[in-house]
Order: structure tokens, then sequence, then C-alpha cells
């Protein structure tokens, strides 16, 4: 018992140290920029005014929908094959008769206008965002509240939370900005090769500027985690908390592999949890294996997305499967084992044709996947705002489906303030779209920590 304990005291000092000395060499911000996305040469001033906006559909866009759906060939799944070979066209079928006889855009138009949108023009572009105001009791603080969506999400995501976030019983309420990153959904496409995390982070920066907030908190998932992490690494001072749902850790290091092997056998020895243990392993067998499977789209979009894109553009049917298959496998990986996919166990179709919809009619799928090159084009690992930590407090919920698990132990490696760190009972990758209640209790108790710390 003596052994374990001085053991214990000696890696805790070894870890300490180790952690000082990254924290003494890694830089504390990273470069802000400038740029410049629109067409042709930067002019000498821009508009900064920020325009109301509103979805608008029509009958001529409907008609093109279902002449182009009346026009799709399907090929017969094989025998069994459920989601394991991607979408199963007998599902896909059900799915597309819904969408070609049931489903009502303009009727899905105005919940989309249920909140309101507007647009402004930054570096070039016109960035797209809706702005929800609270409900304000006596007493309680109103934060502004920053939410970034990801790939194949939008905007749309949020909308299940967001009353959630403006009238709470809490002694915090929420101001919630929901931007479209540009390319996704109403943000316009850069019209320039490089655009990045970075960038949406600096052009969200400037939204917030433009919108009156000095300070702020920042949520995301997906890329939108990758967003509002350089968002925190930019200007720490503006970010009052960081909420993430996806946990991205440095994940390359020798000491981390050393965790992995150690941790199945030992885990108090790296500081793992019972729970890390159980979504950790089989780790070699299990997890790697299925980031291989799910993970060719990223292979494509990385390379060549203006190929794959061609035929996603055209073809209603082919886009909603390429991406009503990910919120399939990504909400659960063994939905892959069901017939259909265990899509309706989260979601309804409506909410699924609704953000397929605004991939649709908004032509964005091929800049959406655009992204991804512009991310990945280099060695990502050595990219600034991999090498650099993020300082701001920092809340980590960690749900059991997603696909990568991050331990809290491995969390330290790049956020030094974690004020947060909660195991989720269930829930994927779309966590504010499958579970909005757990999503917004979560968000609500890790600000409510920040803002009790800092009035002391």
């Amino acid at each position: 018992m003596l052994f374990k304990v001085r053991l214990n005291h000696f890696l805790w000092c070894a870890t300490s140290v180790l952690c000082y000395l990254a924290w003494r060499q890694s830089p504390k911000t990273i470069p802000i920029g400038d740029g410049w996305w629109g067409a042709g040469e930067k002019p000498s001033t821009e508009d900064k005014t920020i325009h109301r906006f509103v979805v608008k559909t029509s009958v001529e866009e409907t008609e093109d929908l279902h002449r182009r759906i009346d026009q799709t060939r399907f090929t017969d799944p094989l025998e069994d094959s459920r989601f394991n070979y991607g979408f199963n066209s007998n599902y896909l079928r059900r799915v597309v008769s819904y969408w070609r006889h049931q489903f009502d855009w303009e009727k899905q138009v105005k919940v989309i206008n249920q909140y309101p949108h507007f647009k402004t023009k930054i570096e070039g572009i016109d960035v797209h965002f809706i702005h929800v105001r609270p409900v304000q009791k006596a007493g309680q603080t109103v934060l502004p509240l920053m939410m970034v969506h990801g790939w194949p999400g939008s905007f749309y995501e949020f909308y299940k939370i967001i009353p959630l976030l403006t009238k709470t019983d809490s002694d915090v309420v929420f101001e919630v900005i929901c931007p479209s990153i540009p390319g996704y959904g109403y943000s316009e496409a850069p019209h320039k090769k490089g655009f990045n995390t970075l960038e949406a982070a600096r052009i969200f920066h400037k939204l917030m500027e433009r919108l009156g907030f000095t300070e702020f908190y920042v949520q995301g998932g997906d890329w939108g985690a990758f967003i509002t992490n350089n968002m925190a690494q930019m200007k720490p001072e503006c970010v009052r908390g960081l909420h993430l749902n996806m946990v991205i850790a440095r994940t390359d290091s020798l000491g981390q592999l050393l965790s992995l092997v150690i941790g199945r056998y030992l885990p108090f020895l790296v500081g793992f949890t019972k729970e890390d243990v159980r979504r950790l392993y089989p780790y070699m067998e299990k997890n790697i294996y299925d980031i291989l499977r799910e993970s060719g789209y990223l292979h494509i979009q990385a390379t060549k997305p203006d190929t794959a894109g061609c035929g996603l553009n055209d073809s209603p049917v082919g886009l909603a499967a390429y991406i009503l298959e990910k919120f399939s496998s990504w909400t659960d990986l063994g939905n892959r084992d069901l017939e259909d996919g265990g899509l309706e166990r989260k979601f309804s179709l409506d909410d699924l044709l609704t953000n397929v919809m605004i991939y649709w009619t908004t032509c964005s799928i091929i800049p959406s996947m655009r992204f991804y090159k512009e991310n990945l084009k280099k060695d990502f690992k050595t990219r600034v705002d991999r090498v650099t930590s993020v300082y701001v407090p920092t809340g980590l919920a960690a749900f059991p489906d997603e696909l990568l698990h991050c331990p809290r132990a491995w969390a330290g490696s790049r956020f030094a303030d974690v004020r947060s760190f909660t195991y989720m009972p269930r829930g994927g990758h779309f966590a504010a779209f499958e579970e909005p209640q757990l999503m917004a209790q979560d968000i609500i108790q890790f600000v409510e920590k920040v803002e009790s710390k800092s009035h002391k």
C-alpha cells in the first residue's frame, strides 16, 4: 500500500513538471491575422451593415425537387446488409417516399424562420446567423453564447436547445447566436483557397464584435469544436468560457500511447476512471477499426471534394443518403446493424430532411466538403492551434456514443482550466440535436461554475 502511495505521488509530481514545462514552452495565443474571401480584389472599405434575412422558397423550387426525386434510380441492397454498406436502399425508398409525398418544405421554412435571421458581410463574404434574445427573469444575468455547428449539420441542429437556453430557471440565461460556417447553408462560400477553422474563428470574432459583444461564451462540436477552440486561443480576453461536446486533446504523444497500454490493466496509474476504461477498451481491436470504417468520407473530402460533390449537388436523393447516413452511425455505431439505421429513434424525418434541404436549396454541399481539404491539406498536427493550449475556462461534455472518447487525464494536455468534465449518460456526435435537454443542463451548470468563481 505504501509503495502504491509513493508511486502515485511520484507520477503526480512527474506529470506536474511535464505539464509545467509544456505550459512554459507553448504560446499563450495564436495570431489573429486577416483575410479576404470575396471575389476579386479587396476594396478599400467594407459594408458592415447587418441585414435582416428571411428564408424563402417557391413553387418552382419544390417542383424541381420533385422532378429530380421522381427520376431516381435505386439499386437493391445486398441481403441482410442493413446499414453496414452505407445507407440501405430499401429504407431509403421509404424516406424518399415521405420526402416526395408528405414532407412540407414550405411549412418547414416557417419553422426555420421562427427565429430572427441576419446576414452581414465580413472579409468579403455574407455571413448568416440567427440571433435569439432571452426571456429574462428578475435577478438573472444575460450572457451571450455563440454555438457553432459542424458537418454535415447546420444551424438548425440548435433549434430544440435554443428555448432551453433563452428561458431558464437558473441565475444565468443566454442570448444565443448561431452562425453558419462560410460555405454552409445561407453563409456565402469563400471564393479563394485556404479558408480553414482559423479563418472561420476570426470571422466569428468579428461578427461578435459587430454585434457589440466584448465578452461571451462559445460552444461547439465537430468543426464547431475546432472553430470555438481557435476563438478561445485567438482572443482569450473575449471568451469567458468554452464548452465542447467533442473533446479535442493531443492524442499523438508517447505519454498517451503508454497510458493506453497501461490504462487497460492499471488505470489508476494514468488517471483513468472506470468509465474511461469502459469507453476506451478494447481500443486497438474496436475503436481504431470503427474509425477506419467511418472515415472514408474524410479522405474523399480532404483530397477531391469537388469531384465527389458533383453527384451530390445534382441528386437530392444522393445528397440525402450521404448526409443522413452520418446521422445514423455517428449517433450510435450500433445503428449500422439495423434495417432502418435507427434514424427515427432520435430524430423525426421532418427535422432530418430540413437539414438536407438547407444543403440542397443553397447548393452548399461542395463548399462544405472543401472545408476538409482546406483544413487537412498540410500536417494538421503541426498547425499553430494544435501546439497551443487553451487557457480559458473550459467545460467538456463526453457523450458515450461519440466516435472517440477523450479521458479527462488527456484533456489536460490541451485545456489548462477544465472547470467541468461530464460523462454524459447517453447521446452521440450530434449532441444538441439528439439530447437538447442534457446538453442545455450541462452548458448551464458549466457557466454557473465559471460565473460563481469570477464573482468571488
